[in-house]
């Protein structure tokens, strides 16, 4: 069955039935090996706002302009 012909069908059920739906198919994706594009053991650099002073200030102006609106 393609997703073209299961998508009917999904609009189909109740709320309760697609929330069992998305538990199921997210159950099955955790359980398959290659659902984490991550590799184990890599560092990963994530951008953190600490230490980000100009990105504070520009929110800060952004939200002092808004509220003189």
């Amino acid at each position: 069955m393609t997703l073209t012909e299961l998508l009917p069908e999904v609009m189909r059920l109740s709320q309760p039935e697609k929330i069992k739906l998305i538990q199921v198919l997210a159950e099955e994706l955790d359980a398959s090996e290659d659902a984490s594009p991550l590799e184990p053991g890599k560092v990963y650099y994530v951008a953190t706002p600490y230490n980000a002073f100009g990105a504070a200030q520009a929110l800060m102006d952004a939200l002092e302009a808004s509220s003189e609106k």
